[in-house]
């Protein structure tokens, strides 16, 4: 099991005690929160700020996310429209959806 918090080569973490994933460049925070129920990790929110969009770093979040979920053994459920899409749009990840 991860510790609380792991932070990959891109800089992107996971922050369990904030239930979030997080990425932080130039000064601006990005994120991806979650909740976890039972086996399953419930994607409730994504936000870049504006100063970040358009370069990637919700893509590289979940990413890191999607496969944060696989290693724990965790189902995805995308309330976020965001991580709704982004799962639309990557097949190798299809296999987590809830």
């Amino acid at each position: 099991m991860r510790d609380n918090i792991e932070t990959d080569d891109s800089g992107v973490r996971q922050n369990k005690a904030k239930n979030r994933f997080e990425l932080l460049v130039d000064g601006h925070l990005a994120v991806a929160d979650y909740l976890i129920i039972e086996d399953r990790m419930i994607f409730t929110h994504t936000e870049v700020p504006v100063a970040l969009r358009g370069g990637g770093i919700a893509g590289k979040l979940i990413s890191f996310a999607m496969e944060a979920a696989r290693e724990e053994g965790l189902k995805v459920v995308p309330q976020c429209s965001y991580v709704d899409r982004f799962l639309d749009r990557h097949p190798e990840y299809s296999d987590l959806r809830a």
